[in-house]
């Protein structure tokens, strides 16, 4: 009997784990990044002056070209992209076409046409296996990850269900979309 209660006493606590619909019902509204992962509420720090350069400039160039051509909306961050009650993220830009606005409600309810995440100190492995996994299982059509470190972007487009390199693009080359045609911006652009 004294053996049952100490091992119930020794039982670690069970995390909580969290849907969307029970975060935004019980939490209060936050510009601290704040994702669910499984179900796990994942915080991180607010991002560097260089990361939020990064994500100013690509996102401004990005709505710019959108806009003049009617092409969709772009989003920053913090927005909450919700591919299912148990994943939900927070890409440091978004874009979704018109023809899937019907997903933009209180949140960016469902998958969007492009994302962008700009990686900071710590969120190398985040950004470049665990979120490209999930966006490519979500069938996201364009992924770029730009890398303040080494100023390069990478920009992933899915094929058959797979994402593949469209190209690594150094400072002194343009990234370029193939799901905005036309879409390039110099990459010592996002960067100086």
């Amino acid at each position: 009997m004294l053996a049952t209660k100490m091992r119930k006493l020794a039982l670690p606590k069970r995390k909580r784990l969290w849907t969307y619909d029970e975060m935004v019902a019980e939490l209060e509204e936050t510009n601290q990044p704040t994702e669910l992962w499984d179900g796990e509420l994942m915080l991180t720090p607010a991002p560097a002056p260089k990361h939020q350069t990064a994500v100013l400039r690509l996102g401004r160039a990005l709505d710019d070209f959108a806009r003049i051509r009617n092409l969709g909306m772009t989003y920053i961050a913090p927005i909450d992209v919700v591919l299912s009650q148990h994943r939900v993220v927070q890409p440091d830009i978004v874009f979704v076409t018109h023809a899937k606005k019907q997903i933009i409600e209180n949140a960016i309810r469902g998958v969007p046409d492009l994302v962008v995440e700009i990686i900071s100190t710590g969120s190398w492995r985040r950004d470049t296996i665990e979120k490209r996994a999930l966006y490519e299982q979500f069938g996201i059509q364009e992924y770029w990850i730009v890398d303040p470190e080494t100023e390069t972007v990478e920009v992933l487009t899915l094929e058959h269900g797979t994402y593949q390199l469209l190209g690594r693009f150094t400072k002194n080359q343009n990234a370029k979309s193939k799901l905005l045609k036309g879409f390039r911006i110099r990459v010592r652009d996002i960067f100086e």
